[in-house]
């Protein structure tokens, strides 16, 4: 006989856990499954779904509440009793022992550890952490998934398992409630705050009686979710709201698993396990056993970590009411304002990848850590950690958050800050301006920033300020001043031996140079700057002076030199999760293909969608000239296709992300080329000596590198590149390294 179960609402999102649920019960080798999950993740209406579907099968079913029968039957001994009861039925039995939690978990292993010579018993069990009984099997069930960031239209978001929850609980609340497009943005923050969680989702929708989305949506920032109340008044306390859910979950916590826990409460979502300090951290294990600490993704073979909701909310609430909060907050902000300050040397050389990676991963923890900084009034601190954010921002495209972060704090209240900090912030924000589209107001700010900084006296920092001035007066149409500027500061970086600002000093230089149509000049400047950024491996710099090369050669009618420049500056911006930048590269890839493979236009449209798309994430505005190229592009691309093949190809750009749109420039076939300098016949006929020193100089070595390498005099290694290049065609040392790269 089975017993029936109670008729309970549609499980909504469950479909594959509820299938390898079955299959296992089905299974005769399986004596003990375990559904395990946070407090709340729907473990209990998981069995209960499949116990109906099943129950048949079974000649009978029982189910029992672990933490009731334990407490009723004399404890562990009392549960294992009955559960041999239950036994007795004869035939095949299935029993669900619900609850297996806290003071119920060790009752529950004993009474499944007597049920094991029985081989007629099926044990399903719920728990937050598994019970450790041999022969268990385990069914891991996390929150459902949420909404993306970005969201989506409202035909996309029904498809994400957390919202069909959400609005189906809010329709039976509130039969007049619909998705909609207006909406569709707060419903996706609310299923995105709450993490997913089935429990809290079904409270929050309950609350639509009263207030639309859009306010309960700002009623549950900034760690309110336990504010969420309103469960059947038959559902077990801890079901009734999630401030008891948060309380029942962290019930039993050690001194030190708990402290832990109120700690990293002040952290955002999202954290790595390096960066919070907890590699060496032992209570970590147990509150990721009990769910209390849950792997939210991995940057680079490094876990992410969260606190989840409603466990945040409340372990911070408990902080505070302890008064360690405060402390808390300090420790986090020092802590990142270290990492950011650590991180700052290696961003513009080896590691640049891996470390710019790591600071968009970290980077909700890095505002936290600023607004704590200023919220105490440390201005000089929140400045360094602004300051020491500089590439990070611009790489992740946050341009209008970093111009008001430069501006705020240096005009915050408080103590001064020094002249020379405030210099920096002037110079920074130039930066910003100019990266946002608006040279004039990049020059205006810069040349602040050298007022100031004519008081200071660092003439190292000031010749750096001089180079983004005669970049923003390039990019404000201002050649002759541009250049003049820049020579200036080229030379005093170069004698000072700044590396990475002489390299960013001779790559603007040789587009001030090109500007004004001094082609011999501008590429022996462009190549000084290629052969430094590769030294140093500043990857996002020489992804720049990439884009100018491809620029020269397309003037100078060598499109597959432009592509090969561009491909490897897509490759390079993908690398460091470029966002700034990256659609500026792609319209460039997109107008090359336009010019050399008409039969790609399709592609061209949904890179130019694309970048269009990613611009917008940035709030950036481009050159009135490239926009109308821009324009003009689309116009005959419209022209040329078929208006729906168009609007196809266009609507799949917008939806690209950027890792999206870079692979499908990259899958561009190369257009096939004659035979010509640098093909392989023609290396042939170089000496082995002189294929090596190409080789070398392909790696972006210097004579000087090269002659230490092979150890040769320079003098040497300056006749064989001669002749390499001679014999090779070449008249640069980057035309070596592209005939380098076809000869693969």
């Amino acid at each position: 006989m089975a017993v029936v179960v109670n008729p309970r609402t549609e499980l909504v999102g469950r479909e594959l856990e509820a299938a390898a649920l079955r299959e296992r019960l089905r299974d005769p080798s399986v004596r003990l499954v375990t559904v395990i999950g946070r407090a709340g993740v729907g473990k209990t209406r998981l069995a209960e779904e499949v116990v109906r579907g099943i129950g048949a099968e079974f000649d009978h079913v029982e189910v029992l509440d672990a933490a009731a029968a334990s407490r009723c039957d004399a404890g562990p001994a009392g549960l294992r009793v009955k559960a041999v009861q239950k036994s007795g039925f004869g035939g095949r039995v299935l029993l669900v022992l619900d609850g297996c939690d806290h003071e119920a978990r060790g009752a529950a292993a004993g009474a499944v550890a007597a049920l094991a010579e029985d081989a007629h018993v099926v044990v399903l069990a719920t728990a937050v952490e598994p019970l450790g009984v041999y022969g268990e099997q385990l069914l891991p069930l996390a929150p459902l998934p949420v909404p993306v960031a970005g969201g989506g239209a409202e035909g996309e978001l029904h498809d994400v398992p957390s919202v069909s929850l959400f609005v189906r609980r809010a329709r039976d609340a509130d039969p007049s409630f619909a998705l909609t497009l207006e909406n569709a943005g707060a419903v996706a923050e609310i299923c995105t705050l709450l993490g997913g969680l089935p429990l809290a989702l079904e409270l929050a929708a309950l609350r639509l009686r009263l207030m639309p989305p859009h306010l309960l949506s700002a009623r549950l920032r900034g760690g309110r979710t336990t504010v969420l109340a309103g469960g059947p008044a038959n559902a077990p306390e801890r079901h009734r709201s999630l401030a008891a859910l948060a309380e029942w979950s962290c019930r039993g916590l050690d001194p030190a698993a708990r402290a832990l826990l109120g700690r990293l409460s002040v952290y955002e979502p999202g954290f790595g396990l390096a960066a919070a300090g907890l590699a060496d951290e032992e209570a970590v294990e147990p509150l990721m056993d009990r769910g209390l600490l849950a792997v939210v993704g991995e940057e680079r073979g490094e876990l992410r970590l969260a606190v989840p909701e409603p466990v945040r909310s409340y372990a911070r609430a408990e902080l505070a009411e302890a008064g360690g909060e405060a402390a808390a907050l300090d420790a986090h902000a020092e802590r990142y304002r270290r990492l950011v300050a650590a991180a700052l040397p290696g961003l513009a050389g080896t590691g640049q990848d891996r470390l710019l990676r790591e600071s968009a991963a970290e980077g909700a923890n890095v505002l936290a850590a600023l607004r704590r900084l200023r919220d105490r009034g440390d201005g000089e601190a929140a400045a360094a950690l602004v300051l020491g954010c500089h590439v990070p921002w611009l790489a992740q495209g946050r341009l209008r958050e970093g111009l008001e972060w430069c501006d705020g704090v240096a005009e915050g209240g408080g103590q001064p800050l020094p002249e020379a900090l405030r210099a920096r912030l002037a110079d920074l924000s130039g930066v910003f301006a100019l990266a946002l589209g608006d040279p004039q107001e990049a020059v205006r700010r810069h040349r602040r920033a050298l007022a100031l900084g004519k008081g200071v006296g660092d003439r190292r920092q000031n010749a750096l300020v001089s180079v983004r001035l005669g970049t923003a007066l390039l990019r404000s149409g201002d050649a002759p001043g541009a250049r003049a500027v820049l020579v200036t500061a080229f030379s005093a970086l170069a004698t000072m031996g700044v590396t990475g600002g002489t390299a960013e000093a001779a790559s603007s230089l040789a587009a001030s140079l090109h500007a004004e149509g001094d082609r011999r000049k501008a590429v022996e400047m462009l190549e000084r700057a290629e052969e430094t950024f590769r030294r140093i491996r500043d990857g996002r710099g020489l992804a720049g002076a990439l884009r100018t090369a491809a620029a020269m050669a397309l003037e100078n009618e060598e499109p597959d030199r432009a592509e090969a420049a561009l491909r490897e500056a897509l490759r390079l911006y993908e690398a460091v999760g470029e966002r700034t930048e990256l659609p500026g590269a792609l319209e460039e890839f997109a107008l090359l293909l336009l010019r050399t493979s008409p039969a790609q236009r399709p592609r061209a449209v949904r890179l130019l969608a694309a970048a269009d798309a990613l611009r917008g994430e940035t709030g950036a505005e481009v050159p009135q000239e490239w926009r109308s190229e821009a324009e003009r592009a689309r116009t005959e691309l419209s022209s040329r296709l078929d208006w729906t093949d168009f609007a196809t190809a266009w609507a799949e750009g917008v939806r690209m992300t950027a890792p999206m749109a870079v692979a499908e420039a990259l899958s561009t076939p190369a257009p096939s080329r004659r035979p010509a300098a640098g093909s392989t016949a023609e290396a042939l006929s170089l000496t082995p000596r002189q294929v090596q020193v190409a080789l070398l100089v392909s790696e972006g070595l210097t004579n000087r590198h090269i002659a230490a390498r092979l150890d040769i005099s320079e003098w040497t290694v300056v006749n064989h590149v001669r002749q390499v290049m001679r014999r090779l065609g070449c008249t640069s040392r980057v035309q070596v390294a592209g005939a380098v790269g076809r000869w693969a």
